[in-house]
């Protein structure tokens, strides 16, 4: 007898389970198919962002824009993914520069590698890209480049985030992939614009973003062909061919893509000219700015040294400012 009701009791819940399937599901599918940002929050900067997608692709519109001058570029440290406590590509750094250290005594009394030596992650923070980028250049130098793309494939199957104990594959903005795939579906050509290096980003790019990594433009160094008349390997040189941050950011767009995009965003002072850059477009044009405002799921640093100018001229020029914590439903794709 108890098996019995055993068993009617699992049918009863079976039947309920399938109501309420039937009148829950589809409300979530529909909510789905008819929010293209889901992990936003509704209000002022969401539609914002919904309304100015509408009013350039709308045939007709006068602010119309072909399909062809539809160009967004991203920043990507701090703007489509986590860049604290330090950036990633210093992550990827810290060993190789170790390694190399006995070659450079210099580097003992010298930043930002007497950091890297000493375990300094706090100071290593503090340095703008350019600095930060004269690791990725000492440590590299020499190498090739299949030699290179194999120690970062090697460094992305491994590493796992200090404070979320998480590889790199779901420590992306959320919200800010999907404003990445919200523009493509309206005909926008997606770019990402970093002061990281540009075949350290090229590498991630394509899997978390849907980027390829054509569409990837960043921070170079130079080449040479290992035997000049017969060139099979490209040797990376220690010296710098593009600096792609601040200033660097519209020549880099201009060299790779050869427009001014309709669309920015940022999250520094680093971004500030590739924002200004865009906001010059004629007719219409669209700056947005992340604003990091939520230490419980992500950092608060808006009131760093390397925030605060941007946070004021958006301000000042009306650009979007989108608080982590007021607009985002949730950050990263492994919350809940």
């Amino acid at each position: 007898m108890s098996r019995k009701r055993t068993l009617l009791g699992g049918l009863v819940l079976t039947a309920l389970f399938a109501i309420l399937a039937v009148l829950v599901l589809p409300a979530a599918v529909a909510q789905r198919a008819d929010d293209p940002l889901p992990s936003w929050n509704e209000g002022a900067t969401k539609q914002q962002i919904l309304e100015f997608v509408r009013s350039v692709t709308e045939p007709g519109a006068a602010t119309f824009v072909p399909p062809d001058q539809r160009i967004a570029t991203f920043d990507n440290d701090g703007t489509l993914w986590v860049e604290k406590p330090t950036y990633t590509q210093v992550y990827f750094m810290l060993e190789r520069i170790k390694a190399l250290a006995p070659e450079h005594p210099e580097w003992r009394t010298t930043q930002p590698f007497q950091a890297v030596l000493d375990n300094n992650l706090a100071q290593l923070e503090q340095f703008d890209e350019k600095e930060l980028l004269q690791l990725v250049f000492a440590s590299s130098a020499g190498m090739s480049q299949e030699q290179y793309e194999s120690e970062m494939r090697q460094f992305f199957a491994t590493w796992r985030h200090p404070r979320f104990d998480r590889g790199y594959t779901e420590l992306y903005y959320q919200p800010m992939v999907e404003l990445l795939t919200y523009l493509r579906q309206n005909g926008f050509k997606t770019f990402i614009v970093s002061g990281g290096g540009m075949d350290f980003v090229r590498e991630v790019a394509p899997r978390i973003y849907g980027i390829p990594p054509d569409q990837v433009v960043g921070s170079t160094i130079e080449y040479e062909c290992q035997v000049a008349d017969t060139c099979t390997t490209l040797i990376r040189k220690p010296t710098v061919k593009l600096v792609d941050d601040s200033a660097g950011k519209p020549v880099g767009i201009q060299t790779h893509i050869g427009q001014r995009p309709l669309f920015a965003a940022g999250n520094t002072n680093g971004d500030i000219q590739m924002l200004q850059y865009t906001w010059a477009r004629p007719r219409a044009a669209f700056a947005l700015l992340v604003r990091h405002d939520d230490a419980a799921r992500e950092y608060a640093y808006e009131q760093h040294p390397a925030s605060e100018k941007a946070l004021t001229l958006a301000q000042q020029q009306g650009w979007l400012v989108v608080s982590m914590q007021r607009d985002w439903r949730r950050t990263f794709p492994f919350e809940p």
